[in-house]
């Protein structure tokens, strides 16, 4: 039987996506243990391998980077490129388009970067460390996708669109979060740069430029305007993701053929070179004593288990008492807890505003264990609480 066209465009991708998250999920787990282990193991090493300057470009057009920086301001761009594709491809033919539809799982959202920041707040008040607030606003889809898929079919379809299409959302306000509130010093010719290099992609599509080598060049142009302009360089990824078209050019369904060539790129090597990268902290009796009384690191880990789960599910049982919204139908309202247990890990985008909030590393080292630690107690709350209801619906489903 021939597939609809529903099915090519919206359901083959999203199928894709959750197997590619998934899997992601596992390779950036095992590239967090090798740098745990790399670290423990040799941890002047570690960070002097990352603290390595690498010259990219000659004279005035150089850029002396170390190779974490690299990773973060360069590879990442991609990461976020694919994250404006996945953004743009929700917004025209997924679950974002239908207004009604998309109300519930952006008001989750919202709730669930205001509530963890706002206890963020509240236990880091009057200290240099409240600029931290949204570490534990963000979630990692790959985690949190990796988790529902370990759960089977004890976890309906609904739920993981709908903790997918939350995931979205709270990508796309850690987006506005990370250009608004931690730019650098702003250099208004370099931004203009950026905004002219945005504009030229716009005008050499619209003259029906096929080739892929302008946009490249124009690309890579408005990745170095963004990054001079004192504005996180990976930004520049997010806005030409968000620029590419949809639907049929050169022959291509090019937003498609971008999003399948890039994101098992972005989730198989990028984003656990990432994690091999940042994630790296040493565990000794010092850094594990001096958490438990750290107010930065209580309140990352409070923000992740409590801010997300009463933030997610607070706002969507809010949003179904006043009636903005419906779940989907094979989600019910005491999986809403689970998934927005789920949701809670926060590592990846967690671990990448962490580095941006702070300067001092003994402070980032701090915030890596209860972005840990909070990650992981989220993540296994959310799969107890899903296991329990899966049960119980098969108990009463059992005959006699």
């Amino acid at each position: 039987m021939r597939r609809t066209r529903v099915q090519r465009v919206v359901v083959d991708p999203v199928t894709d996506f959750l197997r590619d998250e998934a899997a992601g999920g596992i390779a950036l787990a095992v590239a967090t243990v090798a740098a745990l282990l790399w670290a423990n193991a040799a941890g002047d090493e570690y960070a002097a391998a990352w603290a390595h300057v690498l010259r990219v470009g000659t004279g005035d057009l150089a850029l002396d980077l170390d190779l974490r920086h690299w990773v973060n301001d360069g590879l990442m761009a991609i990461f976020f490129f694919v994250v404006g594709l996945e953004i743009k491809r929700e917004l025209v033919c997924g679950e974002l388009r239908d207004r009604r539809a998309a109300t519930l799982p952006v008001l989750a959202a919202l709730g669930g970067v205001v509530v963890p920041a706002l206890i963020f707040l509240a236990i880091t008040a009057g200290t240099p460390q409240a600029q931290g607030w949204a570490i534990p606003a963000a979630t990692d889809i790959a985690f949190a996708v990796g988790v529902l898929a370990l759960l089977g079919d004890r976890v309906s379809a609904g739920v993981k669109l709908f903790v997918l299409t939350i995931a979205i959302v709270d990508d796309i306000l850690a987006i506005l979060i990370i250009a608004i509130f931690y730019a650098g010093d702003l250099s208004l010719p370099w931004l203009a740069a950026g905004v002219t290099g945005l504009a030229a992609v716009v005008a050499i599509r619209r003259l029906g430029v096929t080739q892929i080598a302008p946009y490249l060049l124009l690309g890579i142009a408005v990745w170095i305007a963004i990054h001079e302009s004192g504005v996180h360089a990976t930004i520049a990824g997010v806005a030409l993701g968000l620029l590419t078209p949809t639907g049929i050019v050169g022959g291509r369904n090019v937003l498609e053929f971008l999003e399948h060539r890039l994101h098992a790129i972005s989730a198989f090597a990028i984003v656990p070179l990432f994690a091999l990268s940042n994630a790296g902290v040493s565990f000794g009796a010092d850094i594990l004593t001096e958490t438990a009384h750290s107010r930065v690191a209580w309140a990352i880990a409070a923000g992740l288990v409590l801010g997300k789960l009463l933030g997610i599910a607070g706002a969507t049982f809010l949003g179904l008492r006043l009636g903005v919204g419906t779940l989907p139908a094979d989600v019910s309202r005491g999986q809403v807890w689970g998934l927005a247990a789920v949701c809670g890990i926060g590592f990846t985008v967690s671990l990448f505003i962490a580095q941006l909030a702070y300067d001092d590393p003994a402070t980032i080292d701090l915030a890596k264990v209860a972005i840990f630690a909070g990650s992981i107690l989220s993540g296994l709350i959310g799969a107890l609480i899903l296991i329990a209801l899966a049960r119980r619906t098969r108990s009463r489903e059992a005959p006699g």
